[in-house]
């Protein structure tokens, strides 16, 4: 029987993720886990809280993409309230969403993964880092700033903060955007389109060297799920669930997401605190899926801006059905920043988007709601439970993070597969298994995202459980 290294709890260690490695007795790799030791806890200590607080509570659970937790819990209360929000608000609340995504794409490519595919993998680990891409490629490493500076300031300019902004309630958001601060998100937008279609230009032009990692880099059919237009639109704040296969046919479309549970079941596996969500219909784990940039482009028709629309089509010639490697959601994020900017600037041209009308009065009329939003990661779902008095009873948060654990896990089987032969582990294969985690950009538990180096351990077991091999990065 296979045997595996047992982590014990620990106190939350932000950013820290181990890995096993399984070998059979011909040496080769029969199986890999990715495990992730840091305790969450906002599902137990929110209770009790009102849920007026939690708009202000659960961006805490992540320093990166904070928007995304304020939405989709404003949203679950805008459900409780039994409300629709005002318009002016729901058009505000898309822009601060847009440039949420834009600023962790940004820090995604620029800062985590182009020192991988600009430097090399095999460069040494004290240059293969963002310091090392400033050296190689100064005007690029600058323009990964500015990109990511962009989304912070429409954060900032709409929410006060650029991190934790306490801004989007249940009903609507406390202030409007002034003339001002749609000038100054204006004025930034010409540099931001050019930096984003100069990024996908030089991706592009790499993929012919990385047709091996495309191939071998999480590269195998599964499922996609994602928030989708009713035409069939990229979306990102509101419309309806998709489940798509690996040949392009929908499994389940038009699902409200307050009924998410129909389609989406939770696993807890021993080796990680974070859970392991599928789809219910196919069972666990054969209920595989894959949830953020890839995804949301497998499940569009179009991006509904012309130059993403463009890119869109180029990517999609990339698959029969889907796109289904891994190593793509680098090039999906890429697309996704270059829609950010053009809707960004399409939002700015509301007639009501100065508008002060931002939010709608009530009282409970609803025990539970929930908030269903894409962030940067994939989808994110906040589910409510409140009292008469509006004092939560129970929540359940499922993170976007969690939902690519299976596919993860399987990413870095088949990495380790290719790149392993015989009972030790080179460097280049640790830097290539931690580039197959990085494709998904992950926030471990959603509450810290590795930048530098990332702590890694991974263990070489031999089919009786004994370590033969062993590398640590702290």
């Amino acid at each position: 029987m296979p045997q595996w290294i047992k982590i014990d709890p620990v106190t939350r260690i932000e950013g820290h993720a181990k890995i096993t490695l399984q070998l059979d007795d011909n040496g080769h790799v029969s199986d890999a886990r990715f495990h992730v030791v840091e305790f969450r806890g906002f599902e137990k200590f929110c209770e009790g809280r009102p849920f007026t607080e939690m708009p202000g509570i659960t961006p805490r659970v992540c320093g990166i993409c904070p928007v995304s937790h304020v939405l989709a819990s404003a949203k679950a209360g805008d459900a409780l309230l039994a409300v629709d929000i005002p318009p002016a608000a729901r058009k505000l609340r898309r822009l601060m969403n847009l440039g949420q995504i834009l600023q962790s794409h940004a820090l995604s490519f620029f800062h985590l993964s182009a020192p991988d595919l600009l430097l090399g993998w095999d460069t040494p680990a004290a240059q293969r880092n963002v310091f090392g891409l400033m050296a190689a490629d100064p005007d690029l490493a600058r323009r990964g700033i500015r990109l990511r500076q962009f989304g912070q300031e429409v954060i900032e300019i709409l929410g006060g903060r650029k991190i934790h902004p306490a801004w989007a309630v249940p009903g609507g958001v406390r202030e409007p955007l002034t003339e001002a601060g749609r000038t100054r998100i204006r004025t930034a937008i010409p540099e931001a389109k050019a930096t984003a279609s100069h990024a996908l230009d030089k991706f592009r032009a790499l993929l012919d060297t990385f047709e091996t990692e495309t191939q071998v880099f999480g590269n195998f059919p599964s499922l996609f799920l994602g928030l989708i237009a009713p035409d069939g639109s990229w979306e990102h704040y509101e419309g309806h669930l998709r489940v798509m296969d690996a040949g392009g046919n929908i499994l389940a479309d038009r699902v409200d997401p307050a009924r998410y549970l129909d389609i989406i079941g939770e696993a807890v596996e021993t080796s990680s605190y974070l859970k392991s969500p599928y789809y219910r219909p196919m069972g666990y784990p054969a209920g595989l899926y894959r949830v953020g940039p890839l995804a949301r482009l497998n499940l569009c028709r179009r991006m509904g801006t012309p130059l993403a629309d463009a890119e869109l089509e180029r990517f999609k010639s990339l698959g029969w059905g889907a796109v289904t490697s891994s190593f793509l959601y680098h090039y999906a994020r890429l697309i996704e920043i270059l829609a950010c900017v053009e809707l960004i600037e399409r939002l700015l041209d509301e007639p009501d988007i100065l508008s002060d009308h931002l939010r709608a009065d009530a009282g409970i009329n609803q025990r539970r709601g929930v908030g269903a939003s894409e962030a940067p990661r994939g989808t994110l779902f906040h589910d409510y439970e409140v009292d008469r008095n509006g004092l939560i009873t129970r929540v359940n948060l499922i993170i976007a993070t969690g939902q690519n654990n299976l596919a993860m896990n399987r990413t870095i089987a088949q990495i380790a597969r290719h790149y392993i032969q015989g009972p030790t582990i080179p460097e280049p294969l640790l830097n290539r298994v931690e580039a197959g985690i990085r494709a998904y950009d992950p926030c471990l538990s959603c509450s810290t995202h590795a930048a530098g180096v990332p702590a890694l351990h991974i263990q070489l077991l031999a089919p009786d459980g004994r370590v033969l091999d062993e590398r640590r990065r702290e």
